[in-house]
């Protein structure tokens, strides 16, 4: 992909490429990136709602911060289903395994509170029924702006397609709990071009969501990421030398990869509100390695810009594959050139023998890892399996140049805040 102008300024750089040589280079089961087996009798958050992707209330710097004393967090979370008929089976029990699959169709933004950093409280919904302008609320970053509680969600709109919004909103607090409230004005932001990002029309399969602004701490300036596609027609792409990179004799052979063409998305503000946008080209492809690089996110490290998204195992292209878990670059300047950490990308994946039992890691800037519970085997088989949506251990990870290294193992849904703010 060639950078192009950019109204706001001269695009500084070419998108990094995760190859198909680096992606040679992924072991499951390594235990320095190995995420630890998550017990099947794991507590649950809710037998009332499922809950996925969690969303740390942070600032604009990535700090993860409570209110008050109060640790807020938010998550796409649905309703179980366990006395819906569509959701029995044959003989009248519960499939839990359909009504979790459902979930994504209906996923709205709730939120959590709690004084310990876990052992969370369920707030209820973030925005009333109609607020937001589509069926779907899916994944984004809240944003404590200030002393006086007001917070900015960032998420995605979706169904029909798939729309970078924002919400802004105020936390309140008193000894026993905490409200969010005013969260009423939805704001467009901007959606795919066809250009520099995929769209829909070009590939019904398309992923275009995730949004995580932060500002610069070398050029001070706003800045979001975000999950896409690299545009074009689905089928279109070409993977040359450059995509498939330094493989051994024998691997050049790509075969349909053409079709896996993942990218992490920036875009800067032409405002310091965030209110008013510009697309970038992606910092990252990994067109013939694998087709989705979601939920990217920073953390700011010894001068250096680890980029942190996580990744499926069905999503990789054919010849290359991989655990489903969380996968890291590092740069010495926000466009790179991005070189994959552990020299394949790997930072945290799921063990072989429970490949589904963790997903939507969030790599904090303290080093801890949080996600959620998808599903854990409950024999020695792996064909009875306990559904989760819930939260799962949290993983304290250490970053090392360009190495990182699994070192800790925390309780269910843990995440402390870094900072506090007293609000005026």
């Amino acid at each position: 992909m060639k950078s192009t102008p950019s109204k706001f300024g001269k695009t500084p750089h070419q998108p990094s490429l995760w190859t198909r040589a680096d992606a040679l280079k992924v072991h499951a089961d390594d235990p320095t990136t190995t995420q630890p087996l998550v017990s099947a009798n794991f507590p649950v958050l809710s037998d009332e709602v499922f809950i996925w992707d969690t969303m740390p209330l942070r600032d604009i710097d990535g700090n993860i911060t409570s209110v008050d004393g109060w640790s807020v967090i938010f998550t796409l979370t649905a309703d179980r289903h366990p006395n819906d008929p569509q959701y029995l089976d044959q003989n009248g029990n519960y499939d839990v395994i359909r009504d979790w699959n459902d979930r994504h169709g209906r996923a709205k933004m709730y939120y959590w509170f709690s004084r310990t950093g876990k052992d969370w409280k369920l707030g209820g919904r973030v925005m009333a029924e109609g607020v937001s302008p589509t069926v779907r609320e899916w994944a984004g970053t809240p944003i404590l702006l200030n002393e006086q509680g007001e917070v900015d969600l960032y998420y995605t709109a979706v169904t029909p397609g798939a729309t970078i919004v924002k919400v802004r909103g105020r936390v309140v607090t008193t000894e026993h709990g905490v409200s969010l409230v005013s969260f009423e004005k939805v704001k467009p932001l901007f959606e795919a071009d066809g250009k520099m990002y995929q769209t829909e029309a070009q590939n019904a399969f398309w992923g275009f969501r995730d949004p995580w602004p932060f500002r610069d701490p070398k050029d001070g300036k706003l800045y979001m990421l975000f999950e896409g596609n690299v545009a074009g027609e689905r089928g279109s792409h070409k993977v040359g030398k450059a995509e498939i990179g330094d493989v051994p004799p024998g691997y050049e052979d790509v075969g349909n990869s053409r079709f896996q063409t993942a990218c992490v998305g920036i875009a800067v503000a032409r405002d310091e509100d965030g209110d008013d946008w510009e697309m970038l080209p992606p910092l990252l492809t990994a067109v013939g390695v694998n087709d989705q690089t979601e939920r990217p996110h920073f953390v700011f490290q010894d001068g250096k810009y680890y980029l942190f998204t996580i990744s499926h195992t069905f999503t990789y292209a054919d010849g290359v594959t991989g655990p489903d878990g969380v996968y890291g670059f590092v740069a010495d300047s926000l466009f790179g050139p991005y070189v994959p950490l552990n020299g394949s990308g790997l930072v945290l994946g799921n063990p072989s023998s429970q490949p589904f039992q963790t997903y939507s890691h969030c790599v904090m800037p303290n080093g801890l890892v949080t996600s959620f519970i998808d599903s854990v085997p409950t024999d020695d088989t792996g064909t009875q399996i306990r559904i989760g949506g819930t939260e799962a251990p949290t993983v304290g990870i250490k970053i090392k140049g360009q190495q990182t290294f699994v070192v800790a193992e925390y309780d269910y849904g843990y995440i402390p805040p870094m900072l506090d703010v007293t609000l005026k």
